[in-house]
């Protein structure tokens, strides 16, 4: 049977104007008057069926099985973007004080801009739990869940640019086009919530530097791509645009749906089953079932006022807030981004700066911890928390002729960092690697992010190698070819 619809017939230019018609000619004039009613009654016939479009494919976000039995079942990444120094939050180097002002002996790595001499942490640092976890004043009460953190001090990358530090931290790839870790996530796992995306990106204010690659599906089909959130705003409306459709009813809206979804599938069929053309199916029928679930779950005011005052105010606090909602509603993989750009980029005024952001951000990831572990939630959630690299132990010297402000900020490090995990299985109450006396390099149990990845993708229930996806002619993964699972973060 033919797929093509026919064309209607037109008047020929030699008919009789006359108003008497044939049997013939009335049929043929009425022809699209027919049409008319086969699409009303394809309308009502799919309205009065299933919720579901009765032509939709499989669902690939539907929940899936990993390799073996997982730790952790979700995500939530709070990305410092820009780059936190590590010697000011989690890497206490008593060197720092004591050589302070001093060049640094010996050979020192190579930086993007020049540096000059050893430079101490302004912040006072302290030791927190049964663990003994040092950690500066600055992160006073994440720090109150040390015994839950694994915290890994021997972090390196690549290259000490923002750019292909960002991709390499999120795609596994400093150059080309990848999939995010988070399209690999839901690529591999679904999602257990049909009505609200799989992956979440929040970011208030705008993009990062990288925007959407950072959250990107790359050669995985479109629909694991992240769903990006402006978190500046507060109401549902502006956070999630036209969620709500004012003219038309709900009932109404998937009955034009449902027809729209039945000429998507014939369009479909006529090309090979296009996977991105499944994407933008699958989109349409998300899009409808959010107007009911997103309403709720982006709404923090439904929560009591102990929850919100454990979180404090300002947007931080609002959406690590959100984060919990959304895992807790089924979402696979929720990043929380600092801000648009780079803010955590301190090259000058590094005290005040980082002060400023910390302050911003420490109180609302301590409550996120302790709200998630008080529901039971955080034994198979694995919380992620760093930068695309650290920063230098020396201070960086203002360009000649430059306008940078006060000379105590510190240039992009990606020789040795800090990040830290708690939860979804990890080891907590520990650290894991070190850099030098200084903080400048890793230097013991080396932690590259592929094998981050390896490790991370290991608590999700993957083997790495394993975990593939073919494109090009060639089997991909997240790891490249790299990568090796860190036992010694795990429980």
């Amino acid at each position: 049977m033919s797929n093509q619809v026919p064309r209607p017939q037109l008047a020929s230019p030699s008919s009789s104007p006359s108003c008497s018609l044939t049997r013939r000619e009335l049929l043929q004039r009425s022809g699209m008057g027919f049409g008319g009613l086969a699409l009303a009654h394809l309308l009502g016939e799919e309205a009065s069926a299933s919720e579901a479009s009765p032509h939709a494919g499989v669902n690939p976000l539907l929940p899936k099985q990993p390799h073996f039995a997982a730790k952790a079942k979700r995500v939530i990444h709070i990305f410092a973007n820009g780059g936190p120094s590590h010697v000011d939050t989690f890497d206490r180097k008593v060197a720092l004080e004591k050589y302070a002002g001093q060049p640094m002996p010996g050979e020192t790595p190579r930086t993007e801009r020049k540096t000059g001499a050893l430079f101490p942490s302004p912040f006072r640092f302290q030791r927190y739990g049964e663990s003994g976890l040092e950690a500066s004043e600055l992160f006073k009460h994440t720090a109150q869940h040390a015994d839950d953190m694994c915290v890994i001090r021997s972090m390196h990358a690549d290259v000490p640019n923002h750019e292909p530090s960002l991709l390499l931290m999120n795609t596994g790839e400093s150059r080309l086009v990848r999939p995010s870790m988070g399209a690999w996530m839901t690529y591999g796992l679904g999602t257990d919530n049909q009505n609200l995306p799989a992956f979440i990106a929040m970011c208030p204010g705008g993009y990062p530097i990288q925007e959407s690659q950072n959250w990107q599906a790359g050669f995985l089909p479109g629909v694991f791509q992240g769903t990006y959130i402006d978190t500046k705003h507060e109401t549902v409306e502006k956070l999630v645009e036209y969620i709500h459709n004012q003219r038309i009813s709900t009932d109404l809206q998937r009955r034009q749906l449902n027809f729209i979804q039945h000429l998507n599938r014939m369009h479909q069929a006529q090309r090979d089953a296009d996977p991105q053309l499944e994407s933008r199916i699958q989109s349409f029928e998300l899009a409808y079932r959010m107007q009911g679930e997103a309403s709720e779950v982006f709404d923090v005011s439904r929560e009591p006022q102990h929850v919100l005052d454990a979180y404090g105010p300002g947007v931080q606090a609002r959406q690590l807030l959100i984060a919990r909602r959304l895992v807790e509603h089924g979402v696979r993989y929720v990043q929380v981004w600092h801000g648009a750009g780079q803010p955590w980029d301190n090259h000058d005024d590094l005290e005040t700066r980082h002060r400023a952001l910390a302050g911003e951000s420490d109180r609302a990831i301590g409550a996120l911890l302790s709200d998630l572990k008080q529901r039971g939630m955080l034994e198979d959630t694995l919380v992620i928390w760093g930068g695309e690299f650290g920063r230098t132990p020396t201070v960086e010297l203002p360009k000649e002729g430059s306008n940078q402000g006060k000379v105590n900020g510190r240039d992009h490090n990606h020789w040795g960092f800090t990040m830290w995990l708690a939860g979804g299985g990890v080891r907590g109450g520990s650290v894991y690697g070190a850099t030098d006396e200084f903080g400048f390099k890793a230097i013991e149990n080396r932690v590259h992010v592929h094998d981050l990845h390896a490790t991370l993708l290991h608590l999700l229930g993957f083997d790495h190698e394993r975990f593939t996806y073919r494109w090009a002619g060639r089997d991909f993964r997240l790891t490249d070819v790299h990568g090796r699972v860190i036992r010694d973060l795990l429980a």
